[in-house]
């Protein structure tokens, strides 16, 4: 990577830095776009990762990482040793990528964006002392949200096979999961292939809380929404000791009629 990346889009630029990173990278000041664009890209990415130490502004980060599909996916990243996470106090005027012989500022312009590096080494170098100093000084990101790897296995584990294959569907059927009114959120996904498959409500509520998405009282809101809208039903199921538990089934024909891939379109068209 000698020269500058011109008339990429970010995606490019990200892919590029990795692939020719010989060490640790310093992503700093990233736009919301390009935060999301990484974590894509290095998920999808063939090779072995560099551990990608990002700095960027703390409230940017939350936004980001309210879709469940982008913290996820950042969360195996973490979980693999390839990111880690800490906040700006005060940011540079540019967002950066820093390798250990290149900086690259990442530049819009309009709906352009350019790399424009440099590998003029005393500029690297000071570049490079500069943001591991400030790296060692900056607060980490606690990012809540579980690994997807985890998130499937114990859902595949705890319910089924099939709920887990439901699951993942879904999410491959969406750009974002935020529960805005863009997309369903991890609560509703979950509680809609639970009824898909019929799981107890305890045990999709009890696996939610025990893998991290929420609490079982998170749960049981949502079930009581989703249930008073008629997407989902529920019916009693004996137990030998204590209250009937509930069985979750889907309430609304629409959505039995609806394949995995149409479920989320269908579900949002409902809520909304």
């Amino acid at each position: 990577m000698g020269s500058n990346l011109l008339n990429h889009q970010i995606d490019d630029i990200l892919e590029t830095v990795l692939e020719d990173a010989s060490g640790d990278v310093y992503m700093v000041n990233p736009s919301w776009d390009a935060i999301e664009e990484f974590v894509s890209v290095a998920t999808a990415f063939d090779g072995e990762l560099p551990t990608v130490h990002m700095l960027a502004d703390e409230r940017t980060l939350k936004d980001v990482m309210d879709d469940f599909i982008v913290a996820s996916n950042a969360a195996d990243l973490i979980a693999e040793d390839a990111l880690e996470l800490r906040t700006l106090e005060q940011a540079p005027e540019n967002s950066l990528l820093v390798t250990e012989d290149r900086v690259v500022a990442v530049v819009h312009a309009g709906d352009r964006v350019g790399g424009l590096v440099t590998d003029d080494e005393e500029f690297v170098a000071a570049a490079a002392d500069t943001y591991e100093s400030r790296w060692a000084d900056a607060e980490a990101f606690n990012l809540r949200t579980p690994p997807i790897t985890r998130v499937k296995e114990t859902l595949a584990e705890e319910i089924s096979p099939e709920a887990e294959a439901d699951f993942t569907a879904i999410l491959d059927s969406l750009e974002t999961a935020r529960g805005d009114g863009d997309g369903l959120d991890e609560v509703t996904i979950s509680l809609l292939v639970a009824a898909k498959n019929e799981a107890l409500l305890y045990d999709i509520s009890k696996w939610g809380e025990d893998v991290g998405i929420a609490s079982k009282a998170t749960f049981s809101r949502t079930k009581t929404k989703l249930e008073d809208m008629g997407l989902i039903d529920t019916e009693k199921v004996p137990i030998d000791v204590g209250r009937p538990r509930l069985r979750l089934k889907i309430g609304d024909e629409r959505l039995e009629e609806a394949d995995n891939g149409q479920l989320a379109t269908v579900a949002q068209s409902i809520l909304n």
